[in-house]
């Protein structure tokens, strides 16, 4: 078999396992698999500021709550087919709005400024709340699970159709090249301010509809647990073991880091965050470029060593 041919059956196996998994009528295996897509849908779409440009989100949690207050909010004002798009709505002006001061620091300053802009919407949230008197908001008559599945599914469907046509754009490239040299790339003629700021605002508007389908599972908005920075800090691990700029890397990536968990929840809780962090460290230091440059970086090797 051709090692060209093994993404496109390893995806489409994928696809035919999702399709068929609501009908297995098995909740516990309906939940994983909801946890996988939502894990892929928010990795695929970080992927495509932070991977394609370098220019590492630490707040992208921020999107993500916000699409889960709108829903909370609207719910049964609106019907879902309006408010979980108005939440990955909200979350692209914001994305707008606050990108062009944000996106004009870099590596570490940038970092810290995503995390910093996520925590300071949280705790706005949290005392406009405060001021109602309201500390959290149940959600009565939620869609059951296997709703809730199809609607994750096909936010991961979009998010991956999402970096796979971004990856092989010519936008894709521009984004690249800002990370491989942005001053080069400037003076190449590449519109970065532009481009980053397309990256960031369709890098945000997922994250924001996802956050808005979990506030249905949940049926439980608190805003600590919506703007939880952990959500921001799996989307980044994910991100680093799977390795690369294509749709391939993140799904290795959730894979992995969801089987461990699923593992770790029911064997042994407590180590959970302390494996997650030496992960983290092991890949930055040993496979930067993750599982899937890994491979790649051997594939190469041997294909030289035949010739």
């Amino acid at each position: 078999m051709k090692p060209a041919l093994l993404p496109g059956i390893l995806w489409a196996v994928l696809a035919a396992v999702f399709l068929l998994l609501p009908f297995a009528q098995h909740d516990y295996l309906l939940g994983i698999g909801l946890s996988f897509l939502m894990w892929l849908a928010l990795t695929q779409s970080w992927s495509v500021l932070s991977s394609m440009t370098g220019y590492i989100s630490l707040g992208h949690v921020v999107f993500y709550g916000l699409g889960s207050y709108t829903v909370v909010v609207s719910w049964q004002q609106l019907p879902l087919w309006v408010s979980i798009p108005l939440g990955g709505l909200l979350a692209a002006v914001f994305a707008v709005i606050v990108g062009l001061p944000v996106l004009r620091v870099r590596g570490p300053y940038f970092v810290i400024l995503t995390f910093g802009l996520a925590e300071l919407v949280k705790y706005v949230l949290l005392a406009v709340e405060a001021a109602m008197g309201v500390s959290s908001r149940l959600l009565f008559g939620a869609p059951d699970l296997v709703q809730i599945y199809w609607m994750m599914l096909s936010l991961a469907v979009a998010s991956t159709a999402l970096l796979w046509f971004v990856h092989h754009s010519r936008f894709g490239h521009g984004l690249k090249s800002i990370r491989e040299n942005e001053d080069a790339a400037e003076t190449l003629g590449v519109p970065i301010t532009r481009y980053k700021l397309w990256a960031y605002m369709l890098s945000a508007v997922i994250p924001g509809m996802v956050g808005g389908v979990m506030a249905l599972r949940s049926t439980y908005f608190e805003a600590s647990q919506a703007f939880d920075p952990m959500i921001s800090i799996n989307m980044i691990v994910m991100a680093l073991i799977g390795g690369g700029t294509t749709a391939m890397g993140p799904l290795i990536g959730v894979a992995f880091l969801v089987a461990l968990s699923e593992l770790l929840w029911t064997e042994a809780p407590q180590f959970y965050m302390v494996i997650l962090g030496l992960l983290l460290v092991i890949f930055v230091m040993k496979l930067p470029n993750g599982l899937l440059g890994w491979h790649e970086a051997r594939r190469r090797k041997h294909g030289r060593a035949a010739l």
